[in-house]
């Protein structure tokens, strides 16, 4: 009996597989005890291998995915954004737009959610075995346009476009100017229909030609990136202000519009070709 458990120690050791090996000795224990037969303890033995190796290859997954912290559904707080379809959303979780290689739009102004629902999607499909990676708008850019200057940038859009899911973050953050446009043009050019996006942004679809500077790029890319397209709209306000909602403006924690503010009055003598009515 020593010597056969002493050999399939070995194997474990040859197999590399640590958690089995850590958990042989029990195992036995259970057998001799009568609490398994034979092939539960084998399967116990790989079961507990398996679990080991998947939450590790979990792991590196979403370090190399970039989706640290990771985020999750159930820890989304539905109740607060009530304008958001609880049942669409866990829909979107069965992953089929990823087969169907769609765009899944989350618009919303700042701290609605938007980022969570996006990292928390690609959290679920990096468990169902897809690859995933994320970045913000402004790092794929940056990252597009050092290619560009290297000589690369065709290496770079095969990169960004091996993931099956690619989300990019914080669309209308910050400005791009039209040579950026144009590098992400290529990238969505070069995905469409092949590979599936999540895209969170604060702006409206009709302010693209603002953010991108181009209102001719920012229509082509609405073409590709709407044809085939999940659109999310979140209404409401900053989860992440929640707490300090009484030092918000209330123009802010309405959404409402801020009104410009009046016109200066010009002071001083009026200019000298202006008419003045003598009464």
């Amino acid at each position: 009996m020593t010597e056969v458990l002493d050999r399939i120690a070995s194997h474990l050791v040859g197999l590399r597989m640590p958690r089995a090996l850590e958990a042989l000795d029990h195992t036995v224990q259970q057998i001799e005890k009568g609490e398994l037969s034979t092939l539960e303890a084998i399967d116990s033995l790989l079961a507990e291998e398996l679990s080991v190796r998947e939450s590790r290859r979990i792991g590196v997954a979403m370090m190399t995915a970039r989706l640290t912290p990771p985020k999750t559904l159930e820890g989304f707080d539905f109740a607060f954004q009530p304008s958001l379809d609880r049942d669409r959303i866990m829909a979107l979780a069965q992953l089929d737009f990823i087969e169907r290689t769609e765009v899944v739009h989350f618009l919303g102004p700042p701290g609605t959610g938007k980022s969570h629902l996006a990292v928390a999607l690609g959290v679920a499909a990096v468990k169902a075995g897809k690859s995933v990676y994320r970045c913000t708008l402004a790092e794929l850019i940056e990252a597009l346009s050092r290619s560009e200057r290297e000589g690369r940038l065709v290496e770079k859009i095969r990169f960004y476009s091996r993931a099956s899911l690619l989300i990019i973050d914080e669309i209308g953050y910050l400005p791009i100017t039209t040579g950026g446009a144009n590098l992400f043009f290529q990238l969505v050019n070069a995905r469409y229909e092949k590979g599936a996006m999540i895209l969170t942004s604060n702006r409206g679809f009709a302010e693209w030609g603002d953010v991108f500077g181009d209102p001719v790029v920012a229509t082509a890319l609405l073409d590709r990136l709407l044809h085939h397209a999940v659109v999310v709209q979140i209404e409401g306000a900053s989860y992440r202000l929640r707490s300090h909602a009484d030092l918000i403006p209330e123009h802010v924690r309405t959404n409402a519009p801020i009104s410009p503010p009046p016109p200066k009055r010009r002071r001083g003598r009026p200019p000298k070709n202006r008419k003045i009515e003598m009464t």
